[in-house]
């Protein structure tokens, strides 16, 4: 008996290390900034057409590793996205590998991922994507409570019946929800919670920062674009998906019918804060720590000029941040964009 349950402490405890590792290991791929290179090569009409949330196709996967040289992974692909499926030429995807397929590879500890392409095939194709990955790093100095992103430069050979076209792509690789849910002891949950059952700070830290980069694209009562975490007895939104907000202001975007806001504003550009109505106080900590985190931000932004080859591009989206702070140092402004139009129900 003694030797019975000391083996399954010792079982317990290898899984546990082995966990750890495995959780070191995935973040360690997003703790580098650097943008990984990697090729693919599909259909993007077959992807489309033929995959859905449950069914994926088979392709391969090179990555180019800290030597320069280049592993390849099997991995499974499928569109994900109803608008950017129906309306982009490259539909953003959800990548699936195997455990032991990426063991000793830059992707070790991540079996699912996102991957965001370009939608359309126009000249600042790239440029969207940076800013949209403009808006994920910025998430991650307001709220713990974020997902892990990375550029990657993509050689893609798109398949065209018995041709190939060559395209160099910008993309963003996003982290797993299970991955943010492993980090933060917590539990991803499919079920939909209302939004004033929701943790009252990181709700308030969440519809500021939908309220900065201008998305009215999201639901955190629907849990549309947003994915709900349960950590530390708290039910937590975590945003995602930002290509409709007014900071990417994509040649496509819409503003969302979602809550009657196209009835509020008509342009991406014009902001609607869609937050509900929580404790004053708490309400103006939050304000003051956006005030605080100002220059963070800004460091940022200026981070990624490097990655625009459209400089009135990055010049828009820097513009547009400082709009947002105009409002935020003004009262009489926080006023009337924020306080007067905080939700009851």
């Amino acid at each position: 008996m003694v030797l019975l349950l000391l083996a399954v402490q010792i079982t317990t405890a290898q899984l546990e290390v082995s966990e750890k590792s495995s959780a070191a290991t995935s973040d360690s791929f997003f703790q580098d900034q650097e943008p990984i290179a990697m090729q693919l090569k599909f259909s993007t009409k077959d992807i489309k057409k033929n995959t859905n949330d449950s069914t994926y196709i088979s392709s391969t996967l090179l990555i180019q590793n800290r030597e320069r040289s280049w592993d390849t992974l099997k991995i499974k692909l499928r569109a994900r996205g109803n608008h950017r499926r129906q309306n982009c030429y490259y539909a953003p995807l959800k990548v699936k590998l195997k455990k032991k397929a990426t063991k000793a590879t830059m992707l070790e500890g991540n079996t699912k991922l996102k991957l965001v392409l370009p939608c359309l095939l126009q000249k600042d194709k790239d440029d969207l994507v940076i800013k949209e990955f403009m808006a994920y790093k910025l998430y991650e100095i307001i709220s713990p409570y974020h997902f892990k992103t990375r550029l990657a430069n993509i050689e893609f050979e798109e398949e065209i019946r018995s041709r190939i076209k060559k395209h160099n792509l910008k993309a963003i690789l996003i982290e797993d929800i299970d991955k943010v849910a492993e980090r933060h002891k917590g539990r991803a949950m499919s079920r939909k919670v209302h939004p004033l059952q929701q943790d009252d700070l990181a709700s308030l830290q969440n519809a500021f920062f939908q309220f900065l980069i201008g998305n009215t694209d999201f639901s955190t009562r629907g849990g549309h674009n947003q994915k709900l975490l349960f950590v530390e007895n708290k039910y937590v939104c975590i945003p995602y998906d930002f290509d409709m907000s007014g900071l990417v202001n994509a040649p496509y975007a819409t503003v969302s019918g979602i809550e009657n806001m196209n009835s509020y504003i008509t342009e991406v550009t014009q902001r609607a804060y869609k937050g509900y109505k929580r404790d004053d106080k708490l309400l103006q900590d939050v304000r003051q720590k956006y005030i605080a985190s100002k220059d963070g931000i800004f460091a940022v932004v200026d981070g990624l000029e490097q990655f625009f080859q459209n400089p009135l591009l990055f010049a828009e989206a820097k513009d547009f941040i400082d709009d947002f702070f105009e409002i935020m140092e003004s009262d009489k402004k926080f006023e009337k964009y924020i306080v007067d139009r905080t939700r009851t129900k």
